[in-house]
């Protein structure tokens, strides 16, 4: 397969913050046939920049980024789109596409209101 995803998380130094983030890979692992990552943008392993190499070592030539985040600010406007830069011209032979952030995708946003209407306890509104 010459495809690859890669989610990317901000990163934290914590272990409690990173395992919500590996159970999701797990769990869309075990669905998905794509060959899947889960990257860090900073301050965890595996870094993007590992995610990278790793998905070119095994013969993708093609990756997307979905960061999983509600939005684009800073990280996502600057930072990211510099380290898959820097990336493209560590690895040229791969193209590299960087995704809007899954808070913008309308069926995040879906989701995420029937999550806050059950705590609400008026799941039967959404």
């Amino acid at each position: 397969m010459s495809y690859g995803l890669i989610l990317l998380a901000h990163g934290s130094s914590d272990p409690k913050w990173r395992a919500p983030f590996a159970q999701l890979h797990e769990a869309l692992a075990t669905r998905l046939q794509t060959p899947l990552k889960l990257a860090y943008m900073e301050l965890s392993e595996p870094s993007l920049e590992t995610a990278v190499a790793e998905l070119a070592a095994s013969g993708i030539r093609r990756a997307e980024i979905l960061p999983l985040f509600f939005a684009a600010g800073r990280h996502l406007r600057h930072d990211v789109p510099a380290q898959v830069e820097a990336l493209h011209a560590a690895h040229p032979r791969m193209e590299l596409a960087l995704l809007p952030p899954v808070g913008e995708h309308p069926a995040f946003v879906d989701a995420l209101a029937a999550v806050i209407a059950e705590q609400a306890g008026d799941a039967s509104s959404i």
